[in-house]
């Protein structure tokens, strides 16, 4: 919007942008949790009830600040405001979840993640190619359009919903999301990967730090399904705007194994009748709380430190 108005120094713009961000995710939280639904706490995770009574659905203010900042900020165009669009669909989608008194069901809240994925999948391909590259050999592939459609749909499903399952320790899905995030921002430079959506990252990567202040251990108020559904798209998004999105197994890895396995437990169970991980509670998170007996603030700085060594070594194989 800015840039629409005159000629201005783009650095100057993009800093302004930042600090405008993370301010406005700050202010706007302080101002505006007291409206937020209330946690009734959360029945099969471990301490869950600590949880019960706190504001919930906290995404919707560091969400529509990030869209906000970047409409102010950022260089648009309409690919952009699509996937922005599509990122607050996937918000709102949370947020009357987090805010009914009978929650959502699985299987509802999966379809209309499986629309959302559906048309992420039509608008890249309308935009982009579905040329790949493979970032550590630096080799190039072109994926049939269909095949590469459906693996799309795949990649943002699973990022919406393994970065939903990981949601339940103060600070960590938030932490770990700009772990990723910034991993993306870095390998994006490294690859010479020019397109506006990565100046996105780095708005959307602040307004979560404004969340993570109240969000810190102990928490004051929690990001619900409306900030966790989105962050999950919006890092599916930019994996995808890399035109590396087999490096989303590497810069998500911990996300993925936090929330994946037990998605994938629950599933040859439901299905198939197969029982795996017997004695391993999910997602992880839960697991090292009550058997391990980290506290939360160890699972986030683990787990987290567990993240930036993968993505560290992840960066390094691109980069030589």
């Amino acid at each position: 919007m800015i840039y629409l108005l005159g000629t201005y120094e783009h650095a100057l713009v993009a800093f302004i942008g930042v600090l405008f961000a993370f301010a406005a995710t700050c202010i706007a939280i302080a101002k505006l949790n007291g409206y937020l639904p209330k946690d009734m706490g959360r029945q099969y995770a471990h301490d869950g009830a600590l949880s019960a009574g706190k504001p919930r659905g906290a995404g919707i203010i560091f969400v529509l600040t990030f869209v906000v900042s970047a409409l102010l900020f950022g260089k648009m165009n309409k690919e952009i405001v699509i996937y922005l669009v599509l990122i607050v669909i996937e918000m709102f989608t949370g947020f009357f979840d987090d805010a009914a008194e009978k929650p959502w069901g699985e299987y509802l809240k999966g379809i209309l993640d499986l629309a959302v994925a559906v048309v992420v999948a039509i608008s890249y391909l309308h935009y982009n190619s579905s040329e790949i590259t493979i970032a550590i050999t630096g080799m190039t592939i072109v994926i049939p359009p269909v095949v590469f459609a459906i693996l799309t749909v795949i990649l943002v499903w699973v990022s919406i919903n393994v970065t939903n399952c990981s949601d339940g320790v103060d600070g960590l899905s938030g932490t770990l999301t700009i772990i990723t995030l910034m991993s993306v921002f870095v390998l994006d430079n490294i690859l010479k990967v020019n397109d506006s959506f990565n100046y996105c990252i780095l708005l959307f990567a602040v307004c979560l730090l404004g969340y993570l202040w109240y969000n810190a251990t102990p928490s004051k108020l929690l990001m619900g399904d409306a900030g966790s559904r989105a962050m999950g798209i919006f890092i599916a998004i930019a994996v995808l705007k890399m035109h590396s999105p087999f490096m989303y197994l590497l810069v998500a890895a911990v996300l993925i194994a936090d929330g994946g396995l037990g998605l994938v437990k629950v599933s040859l169970l439901r299905f198939l009748k197969i029982h795996i991980l017997k004695n391993t509670i999910t997602p992880i998170h839960d697991h090292v709380r009550k058997k391990g007996g980290w506290s939360n603030a160890q699972v986030v700085f683990r787990f987290a430190i567990i993240q930036i060594v993968i993505s560290l070594a992840a960066i390094y194989l691109v980069m030589i």
